[in-house]
């Protein structure tokens, strides 16, 4: 029953990664090729986040003594850090992917597919690393651990595989949550830094690496202080948030034959037929247009 609870945990994670870019394809003939623009957008932000977190903002901390982050004051300020880290580097080459990359996707739907991309990457990754660690933990299972593992790295072993399969099976499915709840969180960052070529406002680029950085930081301080079960529960909360920035942002429909930005004809008056007296609205008409008939 563990094994599988752990094994739909990671079908999941992989599952929600392509869901979403399955329907948009499906419904709304989006491209698949949006979808791999948003998950290689990914990839290379973190080609740059991971080294950067590792080799400066890790130094930046230690300096700071905010690497342990028993007191609230040094929790607070290396999330607000690492939050923001995550902003610049993912909506910085969000930025990017649309000015130089993505030039022609400019659309609502466009902004979607190139989102779920972005986020779906993710879960599949991190879907695959969680099926990994399954596939481990069953092949060590029952296994002597000082066969295989070297001495001086036995006890945390023990103690990590004791933990994994000590964990209830609801606690083994959160992955999965949080990779759908970080999916709409995408979703709205990928809409929000669109913003800055449809509505040329170069401002809307700050507020994505905000409420990147709000989530995340957000997250890093909970799970320190209030555990996993709360923590989801308030990043559900913005998830749901997420959704409200992405529909606030969707496009008003715009009447048949009417293009967008094009204001709607104005109403002439009706003609009048030979040797037909006109009538009163018509000669009301014909003071503003100068003519009847």
């Amino acid at each position: 029953m563990d094994s599988a609870i752990r094994a739909l945990n990671a079908a999941l994670m992989i599952a929600f990664g392509l869901a979403l870019g399955i329907w948009l394809a499906r419904r709304r003939k989006m491209p698949w090729g949006l979808f791999g623009i948003g998950a290689a957008t990914f990839v290379v932000s973190q080609i740059g986040h991971i080294p950067f977190n590792a080799l400066a903002l890790s130094r930046v901390l230690d300096r700071l003594g905010w690497i342990d982050m028993a007191s609230t004051g040094s929790l607070i300020g290396a999330s607000a850090l690492l939050g923001l880290s995550a902003g610049v580097f993912e909506e910085g080459a969000r930025y990017l992917m649309y000015r130089f990359w993505a030039k022609k996707a400019r659309t609502w739907e466009e902004a979607l597919m190139i989102g779920a991309g972005h986020g779906g990457i993710e879960a599949i990754l991190l879907g695959l690393l969680t099926a990994y660690a399954l596939l481990q933990a069953l092949a060590l299972r029952g296994v002597d651990l000082a066969t295989v593992v070297p001495a001086e790295q036995l006890e945390i072993a023990r103690l990590q595989l004791d933990a994994y399969w000590a964990a209830p099976w609801f606690a083994a499915l959160l992955s999965a949550v949080e990779r759908a709840f970080a999916i709409c969180l995408h979703l709205s960052l990928s809409v929000l830094v669109l913003q800055c070529f449809i509505r040329r406002g170069w401002y809307w680029l700050p507020l994505a690496i905000g409420w990147h950085a709000l989530v995340d930081g957000v997250a890093l301080v909970a799970v320190q202080r209030v555990g996993p079960y709360w923590t989801e529960a308030l990043v559900g909360v913005m998830a749901v948030i997420s959704l409200g920035i992405l529909f606030a942002l969707r496009p008003k429909a715009v009447p048949v034959g009417v293009l967008p930005g094009e204001p709607p004809a104005e109403r002439l008056p009706l003609p009048v037929r030979q040797n037909e007296q006109p009538t009163q609205d018509q000669l009301d008409d014909s003071r503003f247009t100068g003519r009847v008939g």
